[in-house]
Formats: structure tokens, C-alpha cells, sequence
């Protein structure tokens, strides 16, 4: 038989263990209600991560690493000891309209040390590059597969650019139609179809080889770059045309392309802006006020 004392120190047991079972039970509850609304705050914000992630991309973090395209860019020019053949002023240029219009169609005429710098400025858009130099496409398309390159034939030589600028001014060479289809023999016709029916956003003509007498010579290329930026539905063109510190370059992109046309030069480089003549019907070759100066 137990005694009186012995039966209220065991009842101070019990009621101290009692409570600390309903404390640690109310703790557990509160713990396990607070940790819900966590929960739910964690996953809404996944989901909104989601939200923004962009369409295509597996998750945010993947979207955000440098494309492939530009680390390739980035290493080329740290680790070459090559220069580029524009200078820094003058590809500031053309930078400056890429930075606009990009991504969008780039067509360059010529391959060179300078062409991963941009197609990476125009990164999701499509640049292509136009080279007469086949030895030379296999050369930089092996280290930089990622580059596209047509390889194509001029029939010109700079020791006929006089001659070609007098046929140049006859009114076939005025007319505005596809390349393909023009009477005038300044008119590139034999390229691949994508040439002419991608409408073009900037031309770089920077290309082909023109330092020699018997060197094929810009003459076609300036000339039907003007040609393509009137001929597109409409919209304008920003053709861009490099050495012209060299007779053909000079004489050629202000004939051709139009001194009304140009919106500045800095280097050996001319900006021209040149508009849609399909859009707006009676515009002539160049701006009127300009062909009145002559």
C-alpha cells in the first residue's frame, strides 16, 4: 500500500510529464503550420521563375549562359595576334546599327579575320558571308564551323573599272529590279538564290580583292548591294562600304549608292541608309536633290 506522499510526488510526475507532452505537441503544431505557408511561398516562386523563363529554355540558369557563338568570339581575339581590317572607329559604325537591328539578315561581302566578330554582333540573326576564295572558306569554316560562307566567281577586273563606270550611268543600270533579271553589266547574276531572296538588313561590302590591277574589284558588289536595298518590298537597307581611300570604293559607292544616301564616314568607312524604291512608286535611283548638283 503506497503512502500519502509517496502518491502526490507521483502525481508531480505525472502532471509534469503531461505537460511537457502538450507543450512539445502544441510546438509540433505550430512548427508543422508555419513550414506549409513556406512551402507555398517557395513554389510560387518557382513558379514565377517558370513564368519568365523564355520559351524553349529548360530553366533560367541554362538561359542565361553565354552562347557558344560568343565565348568562341571572345577567345579568338584575346588569344590572335591577328588585327582585324577595320579599325576600332570604323567598326564602332556599323556596331552601332547592329546594336539597333539585331538579330536580322547581315550579308558581308568577304571572309576575313573579322567575320566571327560578326556574325557574335548579330547573335541569333543570320549573317553570311560571300568569299571567292574557296581555299580560304574550307581554311575558316574548319576552325569555326558555325560561320556560313558561299563561295562565289567575279567576272570584273579593276583595270576595267573606268569602262564599267560609263555603262554604269546608262538607264539600264538605273532600273530597279531583281539582280538576277537587270540589263545592267554591273548586275551580280549568277549567285546562289539565297543572295536575292533574303531581304537583307545591313551589306557590308568588304570584298572582293580590289588593291590590284587584275584583281576582281568592288565594282559589282557596290553596285548591286544598292541594287538588292532598293529592290527589297520596302523598308531601307544600311550598306556599308569599307577602303574607300581607293578610287573604285570612292567613285563607285557615291555614284552607286549615293551621296544623298550616305549618313556619315569615319575611316575608310561610308554608311549609306538606303530606302525601299519598290514601297514608294517614281523615287529616282538617287535622291533628286543631289542629281541636280551634277
Amino acid at each position: 500500500m503506497r503512502t500519502k506522499s509517496q502518491s502526490s510526488v507521483n502525481l508531480k510526475v505525472i502532471f509534469t510529464c503531461c505537460s511537457i507532452l502538450i507543450f512539445l505537441i502544441i510546438f509540433f503544431a505550430r512548427s508543422n503550420s508555419s513550414s506549409k505557408p513556406h512551402f507555398k511561398t517557395n513554389l510560387s516562386q518557382e513558379e514565377e521563375e517558370n513564368q519568365h523563363t523564355p520559351e524553349g529554355c529548360p530553366s533560367t540558369k541554362q538561359c542565361t549562359k553565354m552562347p557558344i557563338s560568343l565565348s568562341d568570339a571572345l577567345v579568338h581575339y584575346v588569344t590572335s595576334d591577328v588585327t582585324p581590317q577595320q579599325t576600332f572607329d570604323e567598326v564602332s559604325v556599323s556596331k552601332r546599327v547592329l546594336d539597333k537591328k539585331s538579330p536580322c539578315n547581315f550579308l558581308v561581302f568577304g571572309l576575313g579575320h573579322d567575320s566571327l566578330m560578326w556574325a557574335s554582333l548579330n547573335h541569333g540573326g543570320r549573317t553570311l558571308f560571300i568569299e571567292e576564295d574557296k581555299a580560304w572558306i574550307e581554311t575558316v569554316t574548319k576552325k569555326f564551323p558555325n560561320l556560313e560562307a558561299y563561295h562565289v566567281v567575279y567576272d570584273t577586273k579593276v583595270k576595267n573599272s573606268d569602262k564599267l563606270m560609263e555603262l554604269g550611268r546608262s538607264e539600264e543600270c538605273k532600273s530597279v529590279t531583281d539582280p538576277r533579271n537587270s540589263r545592267c553589266d554591273l548586275s551580280l547574276k549568277d549567285f546562289p538564290a539565297d543572295f536575292y531572296e533574303t531581304k537583307w538588313d545591313l551589306i557590308m561590302v568588304d570584298a572582293p580583292t580590289g588593291y590590284h590591277e587584275e584583281a576582281p574589284g568592288r565594282m559589282s558588289a557596290i553596285y548591286t548591294a544598292g541594287l538588292l536595298a532598293r529592290n527589297r518590298e520596302d523598308g531601307e537597307t544600311d550598306v556599308f562600304v569599307h577602303d574607300v581611300n581607293r578610287p573604285v570604293e570612292d567613285e563607285f559607292s557615291a555614284t552607286f549608292l549615293c551621296k544623298g544616301y550616305m549618313r556619315e564616314q569615319n575611316g575608310r568607312l561610308r554608311h549609306f541608309t538606303i530606302p525601299s524604291h519598290r514601297a514608294r512608286a517614281g523615287r529616282s535611283f538617287c535622291p533628286v536633290d543631289v542629281d541636280r548638283r551634277r
